[in-house]
């Protein structure tokens, strides 16, 4: 899969991320209360852990399957004037 998360796509990633992540599990050490409706204090500490994680392993790895089907691409290759391979002048 090719890289289809950078940008400020990358930035929030990494900024909201690790907050969910310590959001659930200071959530589910009791600490932070995330209870919503019907849902268990434990269960909802879970889920907002996983979403932190998943947000933050793919702002590092830089590709997201969400993105991909959604057809979204926000990584911007670097662009260089010469070609990577080297240039042969005279082959003889």
């Amino acid at each position: 899969m090719k890289k289809n998360v950078g940008g400020m796509d990358r930035i929030v990633r990494l900024v909201i991320g690790p907050i969910l992540v310590l959001a659930g599990v200071a959530g589910y050490a009791g600490l932070l209360g995330l209870a919503v409706g019907p849902l268990p204090q434990a269960l909802t500490s879970v889920i907002v852990f996983l979403v932190g994680a998943i947000l933050l392993v793919t702002a590092l790895v830089q590709k997201c399957p969400l993105n991909r089907v959604l057809g979204f691409n926000t990584y911007r290759q670097k662009e260089s004037g010469e070609s990577e391979k080297p240039t042969v002048t005279n082959p003889k």
